[in-house]
């Protein structure tokens, strides 16, 4: 198809008639000039395909979004593909375009309906014709080649480095801004939070020359050439970045640029230093395969929160079955997709439903996203969260995550460094603990201060500032928990003579990291506190690796060292008493500190023993102190959020007990029983509590600032509105 440019022009004005400044959000802004991406609570999105342009019902489309109650939806504008006629050379039409114009269609009728529009765009990939006219836009290998795509290669990998990203795609979001009231853009799959590209192409062997070399391919941060490539290529993301925002703010300072930021717990990119130019944080982190938890999402909300500080955060969950193998024309389990859904919610993220391709045959998710989203809808004011009421905090050891397993050779390692964050995550699931997320990049006393506890899944990898954030709080009267090589190297992971928070934890390293091993012990030296309900034995069980310390506390938990498990004829300690300290307890005016020199979270993770699951615990209660803002006692794995909301307060209940829990999909839900809860209030009376899934008001008792109630149940997710 051809078209000049006038005939382009009066084409888009027909399609989209009504002026952008004419709309509202169907979720109106409460002050005039917040941002209407800060105030939307619903957002879909339907993936185009190239053959969409044959049949797509524009008009049913738009209709089901509206009935979802969306207040932005996501539509395919280009980059890869594009769906109208677009005038810029090498941008790809639609081979099945001809005279439609589907996304200024589709902008229309979901405009009707009073709801944002956000163009989805993709900058990965371009066609073979671009690559002739443009081979410098284009990622290289070593050989020189191009990078096809894996599943479709006609498609080929353009580099962030290159005029694609600063040309072309400017020239795009320009054109689709000029003819039609769109609100913003989203990338597609770009920047991710995942490991960094190495590409050959011209732009990037001039930049290597500027460092110095060629950087490795693999994730080593002990290569000082690594560490150059990484803070340039976080300096590119930030300029593509804030490029690309600029122009979507050019003719409308309310629109915006939306990068994907997916990924959960396991990142490399910094999302901290991103989160300086994001605006809108939005977390592709569509759904779980293999033996990933179903708290995944949860996890990834509140990694987001820790770097946002209070600005919008979605998260898209995909309606297909993105599991392994992944099928994306058929259905995800209506459970799995809830429960999906519902940790969105919870950890304070706006839900984003999406489906992939304009006349599917399945249609079984369609009334999941309704009937979530009405619900949801129905309810918003107790989704406009305020601020967590949580009184412990996790950090976030995000440089840890990404480096420290990648580029060591050691098998010790082999479980990958999320493992100790998730081991330390599931007892703290088990114990019912409330908890936020503080990135490590924004440990300060200002963040820190409202905290009764920090909690530290083995920060191996921390900055002399980082670490004097951490002296000064426990200095202040906070109270900390640690694990295994926290502050023993430093950002980089250069290692020190000692851990850099040795006087913190009142212990010193006094050998090289022991490990794994199966079959170690600790052995009960000295009754405490943190070793309540272990009546009956003298042992428990061992983490698989451990340094040797030394400190200047009496002995409570010592090391038994290996011995052997097999044959059953040799299963004796060789050496069954130490003096080696295989955790350190130690008070300081009002604070309290645990240390465990060991992977006891890690080790609690890959086993699943119970034992180290209630050490765990029974170490963060310490830590914490008595009378926690809220207490929940019942049966059953949940999970809790609390936050202050625009009405009141919300508590988040979300219910993870299930055979599915740790392999997915779940199929059905197992409903719990009744669940006590405590909760503090700050200075408010309050007139009532509801549990909005229930749709019940609750019977509850206050006492000061303590607010008594029962739930009677909890199916997949139940929310208690205190207003």
């Amino acid at each position: 198809m051809t078209m000049n440019r006038r005939s382009f022009i009066a084409l888009t004005a027909v399609s989209v008639a009504t002026p952008s400044n004419l709309f509202q959000p169907s979720g109106n802004s409460r002050e005039a000039n917040v941002p209407w991406y800060s105030v939307m609570r619903r957002c879909g999105q339907i993936n185009f395909n190239e053959r969409d342009p044959l049949t797509l019902d524009t008009e049913a489309w738009a209709e089901y979004w509206a009935s979802l109650k969306v207040d932005a939806v996501l539509l395919n504008g280009g980059g890869i593909v594009a769906f109208y006629p677009t005038q810029v050379p090498y941008h790809h039409r639609s081979e099945f375009l001809g005279t439609r114009d589907l996304f200024g269609e589709m902008v229309a009728a979901t405009k009707r309906r009073s709801a944002r529009v956000v163009a989805r765009m993709d900058c990965n990939l371009a066609y073979e014709d671009a690559l002739n006219a443009h081979p410098e836009w284009f990622e290289r290998n070593q050989d020189g080649s191009p990078r096809p795509h894996s599943e479709s290669p006609r498609l080929l990998a353009t580099c962030m480095f290159s005029p694609y990203f600063s040309e072309q795609m400017p020239a795009i979001y320009r054109e689709i801004n000029q003819h039609y009231p769109i609100d913003g853009f989203f990338t597609n799959g770009w920047p991710s939070t995942g490991p960094l590209h190495v590409c050959y192409c011209e732009a990037c062997r001039r930049l290597y020359d500027k460092l110095g070399g060629t950087p490795p391919a693999d994730t080593d941060a002990s290569n000082t050439l690594y560490r150059k490539y990484y803070q340039a290529y976080m300096d590119r993301v930030l300029e593509i970045w804030r490029l690309w925002d600029g122009i979507a703010r050019e003719k409308d300072p309310q629109s915006v640029y939306v990068g994907n930021l997916g990924g959960g717990i396991d990142t490399v990119k910094d999302i901290k230093e991103i989160s300086q130019a994001a605006a809108w944080f939005n977390a592709d982190h569509q759904g779980r395969a293999g033996e990933t938890p179903i708290w995944n999402c949860a996890q990834q909300g509140r990694v987001a929160q820790s770097v946002m500080a209070g600005r919008t955060i979605t998260n898209v969950s995909g309606a297909y079955s993105n599991t392994q193998p992944v099928w994306r024309h058929c259905s995800k389990a209506p459970a799995e997709l809830n429960l999906w859904l519902a940790q969105t919610t919870a950890s304070g993220m706006v839900p984003w439903f999406h489906w992939l391709g304009g006349s599917p045959e399945d249609n079984r998710w369609r009334e999941v996203g309704r009937s979530f989203f009405d619900w949801h809808a129905s309810n918003e004011p107790h989704f406009r969260n305020r601020g967590s009421l949580a009184d412990l905090a996790v950090l976030y050891p995000q440089r840890t995550i990404a480096f420290y397993s990648r580029g060591r050779g050691s098998s010790r390692y082999r479980g990958g460094p999320v493992d100790h964050l998730q081991g330390l995550y599931y007892a703290l699931l088990e114990g019912r603990f409330v908890f936020d997320f503080v990135h490590e990049g924004n440990l300060d006393a200002a963040n820190l201060q409202k905290y009764r506890a920090l909690l530290i899944p083995n920060a191996a990898f921390l900055s002399d500032a980082q670490c004097e954030a951490i002296r000064q709080y426990v200095k202040n009267g906070g109270s900390l928990l640690a694990t295994f090589e926290t502050s023993r190297y430093n950002e980089w992971g250069e290692p020190r003579a000692d851990f850099q928070l040795a006087d913190v934890f009142g212990a010193h390293v006094a050998g090289e990291a022991i490990g794994p091993q199966g079959n170690t012990y600790s052995r009960i030296e000295t009754q405490h506190p943190v070793l309540r309900g272990f009546d009956g034995t003298a042992l428990l069980p061992g983490a698989e690796a451990h340094i040797p310390v030394k400190a200047e506390v009496p002995l409570v938990l010592s090391v038994v060292p290996w011995y052997p498990a097999f044959p059953p004829e040799m299963v004796y300690p060789r050496t069954p008493q130490t003096t080696e300290h295989a955790a350190v307890f130690r008070e300081a005016g009002k604070s309290r500190v645990a240390f465990f020199p060991s992977d006891v979270d890690r080790t609690c993770w890959r086993s699943g023993n119970a034992d180290l699951s209630q050490l765990i615990q029974n170490a963060v209660k310490w830590v914490r102190g008595d009378d926690p803002a809220i207490s929940i006692s019942g049966e059953g794995i949940i999970e809790v959020f609390a936050w202050k909301t625009e009405p009141g307060y919300a508590l988040h209940l979300l219910n993870y007990t299930n055979p599915n829990m740790t392999h997915g999909a779940i199929r059905r839900i197992y409903p719990l029983g009744r669940q006590q809860v405590r909760f503090r209030v700050q200075d408010r009376t309050i007139k009532a509590v509801r549990a909005l899934r229930l749709d019940a008001r609750l019977v509850f008792k206050q006492q000061g600032q303590t607010v008594s109630f029962d739930v009677p149940s909890v199916t997949d997710y139940e929310v208690i509105a205190l207003v």
